[in-house]
């Protein structure tokens, strides 16, 4: 790798990050640990490293000192594993002292981990993002040796979306009409076209959220993992979308792109949805009380950020808000969330999280026949597992339902996350 370009590369960065706003995303990092940090394209990864990086400025790091290197620079398209040891030369001709280095979208690189490796043996200082679930995989975990924590990086929370609005949540906001009012216009930007940073202060926002959709779908899916059929690479993506808030089996999906004329396999219904999942474009939670097989064979999806699920829905505002919810719990629990069904007990519970004792049911609103349902589904759960806190999660709604097992607390949206 030329040397020169090297270089103009991890100074053109340095401009940048100098240059940059940014929003304190509140990650706690150990100085003497290396992480991986991964999740959506554009969710705002490299701004968590720039934090780092500005961080470590204030307190008498020199610039020369950071080695900070995007591998989605046009410049470093030819780059291989056989170049990696370039960046040392590179590092000892701008500093002698101790060098940080970060590395931006390095899954880019065939062979990466072995170089990482190396640099966290030699007790190197080191930060990596991914945008593919594969940085992680069981082989590159096996290399890397447990030297790396991984760090999973949301878009922005509904807290985080306020901070960059300017706006602080003070204990009288939902008490005044005026903050009330202004709080649920933001709740409905957020919950409407999702929690991408750039987005905050676009016109556009849906175009932006499409447009990072298209990469992710064209470049860390299907050109990444070489599929060749796009169409039904889209179409599967939309029939997940159609399903939010619904258990769906791979013969589901298999049977419904059938219905529509797409003839593939489900053995390549299953391949793709993985690759769509590595791409954090979607997660999914499994019943807790299903048996270990119809656990993996029919979780409910939820995508990784609502922008990019109201690409796919119309008039859809309970799915929405789900997805919201699921994002949060996700985002707090990981695999310990579950959701409940059972035609046994006749059980439908939303989400469930048995560490926490705590179950929620999601509610666009409570008028009409969605009270009873909600508050139905909840006191089976609660008389079977006596002590549980119960919640309705809602859009603007808020009340205390006393009942027989417990009180019942319906809480907006807004009130629940922040």
């Amino acid at each position: 790798m030329n040397q020169d370009i090297l270089k103009s590369v991890i100074l053109d960065q340095h401009e940048v990050i100098k240059s940059s706003e940014i929003i304190d995303r509140k990650f706690k990092f150990e100085d003497k640990l290396n992480y991986v940090l991964v999740g959506l394209r554009r969710a705002g990864k490299s701004t968590v490293l720039y934090q780092t990086v500005l961080d470590l400025i204030a307190n008498g790091v020199d610039w020369s000192q950071i080695i900070y290197i995007n591998f989605e620079d046009e410049r470093l398209s030819e780059f291989t594993v056989d170049d990696f040891n370039d960046i040392l030369l590179v590092k000892n001709m701008l500093t002698e002292k101790k060098a940080y280095f970060f590395f931006d979208e390095i899954q880019n690189i065939d062979g990466w981990e072995k170089f990482a490796r190396r640099l966290a043996d030699e007790k190197a200082f080191v930060r990596i993002t991914g945008s593919n679930a594969k940085v992680l995989s069981r082989e590159i975990s096996g290399t890397l040796g447990g030297r790396y924590i991984p760090q999973y990086v949301s878009t922005y929370s509904f807290e985080e979306f306020l901070r960059a609005k300017g706006v602080n949540i003070t204990d009288d906001v939902w008490s005044k009409t005026s903050k009330r009012g202004k709080l649920l216009r933001l709740f409905d930007e957020y919950y409407t076209y999702g929690g991408y940073p750039e987005t905050v202060d676009l016109r556009d926002k849906r175009g932006y959220v499409s447009n990072v959709y298209q990469k992710v779908i064209l470049g860390d899916v299907a050109a990444r993992n070489e599929i060749r059929n796009e169409t039904a690479l889209r179409l599967l993506v939309k029939k997940i979308a159609e399903s939010v808030k619904n258990e769906i089996s791979f013969t589901k999906l298999h049977n419904s792109l059938k219905t529509i004329g797409v003839s593939i396999s489900k053995d390549t219904v299953i391949e793709y949805v993985n690759h769509i999942k590595n791409a954090y474009l979607i997660f999914d939670i499994k019943n807790y009380y299903a048996a270990f097989v119809d656990k993996e064979s029919n979780p409910k999806y939820y995508f990784g950020d609502n922008g990019l699920l109201n690409l796919f829905l119309t008039d859809a505002k309970s799915a929405l808000l789900e997805n919201l919810v699921a994002i949060h719990l996700h985002n707090i629990y990981g695999d310990k969330l579950y959701y409940i069904k059972s035609a046994k007990t006749g059980i439908d519970v939303d989400f469930y999280i048995p560490e926490e004792n705590l179950a929620v049911q999601v509610a666009y609103s409570l008028d009409g026949d969605a009270r009873e349902r909600e508050i139905s589904n909840l006191l089976k759960l609660a008389k079977e597992n006596p002590g549980l806190r119960l919640v309705i999660v809602t859009h603007s709604e808020e009340d205390l339902i006393k009942m027989d097992v417990g009180v019942i607390e319906v809480i907006p949206y807004a009130k629940f996350v922040v």
